[in-house]
């Protein structure tokens, strides 16, 4: 049979509308929308049977129970629902119900048609219904990873009269990327919940009751501030969200400061209404709050792709130390301890101060170059540049044996890092310090 024949099938298992007629025949004459490929059929019918044409009035589809002339409507709701939300991109999907999916099924089953003829109700919807949204809201369609995404339920509604109800709308995640520097020590990256108490801040009584928790005083944390306190509530409120979630390009020791360059991190900011704000003034504030402790620069929005860039950096990192020697160091060794450890590669079991919470594993890492000054005979100050995941306080202690070499082991003393900062963050291949890199979703 040709396409005429076959909508004469279709038409034959009325009430069929126009609309429900033109879907199974998408994949024919592109350019129509699915009312006019079905009106067209019906008058080419009309022509070929030499009979008057007169335009149905079908309010009782059995096919789409009347939801093909809902799409105004349901479009209506959608602009409602994302009033006073910040978007530029969109995206529409529908929860069709069942008995008009089997409608379908059983109209090309009747007509003779393959199961997957023309289109299905839920892609005309999402289309139809997501042109009108773009028209009425001046933003584009992103079928990838859009700022919202509104699904409508096509059930259980009276098509003449569509809901609120019959829309759901999902704001998806914003993303600020920038560098922090921690300025002062004893601040943690992320909020450190206390492990005595859960971090619910209290304890049993002896009463049975409840009282604060002795350990973090009922505060439910370890410590007061974090580099994740200072940064996330600011961008929460400034984006309008709900939550803020703190991603790191990895993390220093709690006693370490990160100074000058700083590192990389992503806040993802859930169910944000507003994407644009101020982020120099926000860059003010968060500063001006911290008060030397945490600084930021750099703000700039991101992508999500950029959460797993920032996670999964394999980053070089630069120290500066200051190192304590149980005794009196050869100035000698200490020069040959230098030239041998430069460049060097070295093997390191998980060290003891970590053991609780990483596997047990010997890891082979580089360091790419490190010089030093014996300020005297047991103090001295080193700078080390080294690949990401190389343990710095065992390369110079040794770690009783764990890590070799290490700068105790070449001197022949005993010695500790007794403060530690870090310099420099950045990607192995430096890619990551190019600023286009993080608009490159590619």
């Amino acid at each position: 049979m040709n396409a005429l024949e076959r909508a004469r099938e279709v038409i034959a298992q009325d009430p069929v509308c126009n609309v429900c007629v033109g879907r199974v025949f998408a994949d024919r004459s592109f350019g129509l929308t699915n009312d006019e490929r079905g009106t067209a059929l019906r008058t080419a019918l009309a022509l070929a049977d030499d009979e008057p044409y007169e335009a149905p009035e079908i309010t009782d589809c059995w096919v789409c129970e009347g939801y093909s002339g809902a799409f105004d409507a349901l479009a209506e709701r959608v602009v409602e629902k994302l009033d006073g939300v910040g978007f530029s991109t969109y995206q529409v999907g529908t929860r069709v119900a069942p008995l008009i999916e089997e409608n379908e099924r059983l109209l090309r089953e009747s007509a003779g048609l393959p199961e997957d003829a023309g289109e299905t109700f839920r892609s005309e919807c999402n289309r139809e219904v997501g042109k009108r949204v773009g028209r009425e809201t001046d933003t584009e369609v992103d079928f990838e990873r859009p700022d919202v995404l509104a699904l409508c339920t096509v059930e259980g509604e009276d098509p003449d009269s569509i809901s609120d109800h019959a829309v759901d709308l999902q704001i998806n995640p914003a993303f600020v990327y920038g560098r922090y520097r921690k300025l002062e020590r004893d601040i943690p990256q992320t909020e450190w919940p206390c492990r005595e108490c859960g971090g619910s801040g209290k304890q049993l009584a002896p009463d049975g009751g409840e009282e604060p928790c002795e350990y973090c005083g009922g505060s439910g944390y370890l410590y007061d501030d974090s580099v994740e306190g200072f940064t996330a509530p600011a961008v929460v409120a400034a984006m309008d969200g709900e939550e803020g979630v703190f991603h790191g390009a990895g993390r220093e020791d709690v006693d370490a400061r990160m100074l000058e360059s700083g590192r990389p991190f992503v806040l993802e900011v859930k169910h944000p209404r507003e994407r644009t704000p101020d982020l120099p003034s926000l860059e003010r504030e968060i500063n001006e709050a911290a008060e030397g402790a945490v600084e930021v620069e750099g703000l700039d929005l991101a992508t999500h792709e950029m959460v797993e860039r920032v996670k999964g950096l394999e980053a070089s990192k630069t120290y500066r130390m200051d190192v304590e020697f149980a005794g009196p160091v050869d100035p000698e060794a200490f020069e040959g301890a230098l030239d041998a450890l430069d460049g060097a590669t070295i093997e390191q079991d998980t060290p003891q101060r970590v053991a609780h919470r990483r596997a047990d594993l010997t890891r082979v890492r580089e360091v790419y170059e490190i010089s030093g000054e014996l300020l005297d005979p047991e103090h001295a100050e080193l700078t080390v540049h080294g690949a990401g995941g190389l343990y710095v306080k065992e390369l110079v202690s040794g770690d009783e044996g764990r890590t070799e070499p290490s700068f105790a082991g070449l001197v022949g003393v005993e010695g500790v890092v007794t403060a530690l900062d870090v310099i420099d963050v950045r990607g192995e291949s430096g890619a990551f310090d190019d600023p286009e890199y993080l608009r490159d979703t590619n």
